[in-house]
């Protein structure tokens, strides 16, 4: 009876030997920041693997699956993500966070402003020095005329000799950042960009290749494939892109100058869900969790990016097809990388 007036009692968790006290239902990393604690994370949806830890003692519940992300050596030594585990009673982790992947912050001046679709546009960058990424990654970005308002992108290029980076910035209802970048004219101005972050690139291997993304997501899936032209051409790709109507489809000439000079087998597939019936449209229509099976090969490894919902929905799909968790890495675009930590 006393428990049903009280609730449950906050957990312990124990950050390399430092105890802190955890809600119910908190994360790790929640409580974590809460405690002021520098825990390395990025995303916070489970994504980017950023946060991971190895469980030393107790119990967590797994808000998602950790195999997306995580290797399966990983997760037989007990490393988790510390954003998508709820202590299920007292816990010890510990944390590498001397040697975190390490990011820096780099100045750039805005270069390049176009819009790509309706709700869709490119912020081309020039840095002030060298920052070095895997194509698959993102960065965070915070413009000079907007400070203290951060939010991140996968970048949409590879590294270039040149120093300039793209960005895909997809306009939010009521969001301050992506509403700032498509309805002022930010060429000449300053940002400040802050990376590499994220576990979201490219392996080495000479496997058929499933690439999955939608909307703004295909800018990691772009980065990848530019890159890949030199070091990996000769495998097998299909590219599946999902989008809404035709008026939401872009990049067309670059997926079909990456076809062109791509040595292997190469296919480019857009699937639109809610294309009014009668159009002209001649191409795949539906959701990307219904059609994907039908682009499953034996032994393929799948990237997927985009909305959760998409994500997750493949996911399933995949999964149906007999692809294993460990031959799949995903990146869920959530609304916001960069949240505040509720106190």
């Amino acid at each position: 009876m006393f428990s049903l007036f009280f609730g449950k009692k906050p957990a312990t968790a124990r950050i390399n030997g430092k105890p802190i006290s955890v809600k119910p239902k908190d994360t790790i990393l929640l409580a974590a920041l809460r405690e002021g604690i520098e825990f390395p994370h990025s995303c916070r949806v489970g994504g980017c693997a950023k946060c991971k830890c190895r469980l030393v003692d107790g119990k967590v519940k797994r808000l998602t699956q950790f195999g997306y992300v995580l290797s399966e050596e990983e997760i037989k030594d007990g490393v988790i993500l510390a954003c998508q585990s709820v202590p299920v009673g007292d816990v010890s982790v510990e944390v590498d966070v001397e040697n975190a992947a390490k990011a820096q912050s780099v100045s750039g001046t805005v270069v390049e402003q176009a819009q790509l679709t309706h709700d869709i546009a490119r912020l081309r960058i020039q840095l002030a020095q060298p920052l070095h990424f895997r194509p698959g990654q993102f960065a965070t970005l915070e413009l000079a005329d907007l400070p203290g308002v951060r939010r991140s992108y996968s970048f949409a290029s590879p590294v270039s000799p040149d120093g300039q980076i793209s960005f895909f910035v997809r306009k939010l209802p009521g969001g301050r950042f992506s509403g700032f970048v498509h309805e002022r004219n930010l060429v000449g101005r300053s940002i400040a960009v802050d990376g590499p972050h994220g576990d979201f690139w490219l392996r080495e291997s000479d496997r058929p290749l499933l690439m999955v993304a939608g909307g703004s997501g295909l800018a990691p899936i772009l980065a990848m494939l530019e890159q890949s032209i030199e070091s990996q051409p000769n495998r097998s790709v299909t590219v599946l892109f999902g989008a809404r109507t035709q008026r939401d489809i872009y990049c067309r000439q670059e997926l079909a100058r990456i076809a062109n000079r791509w040595s292997g087998h190469f296919k480019h597939v857009t699937v639109l869900s809610a294309e009014p019936e009668g159009s002209d449209w001649q191409g795949v229509r539906g959701m990307l969790a219904d059609v994907v099976g039908a682009y499953c090969v034996p032994q393929c490894e799948a990237y997927l990016c985009g909305p959760p919902p998409m994500v997750d929905s493949v996911l399933a799909a995949l999964a149906a097809c007999g692809i294993t968790p460990q031959d799949i890495r995903i990146d869920r675009f959530a609304t916001e990388h960069v949240e505040a930590v509720p106190v």
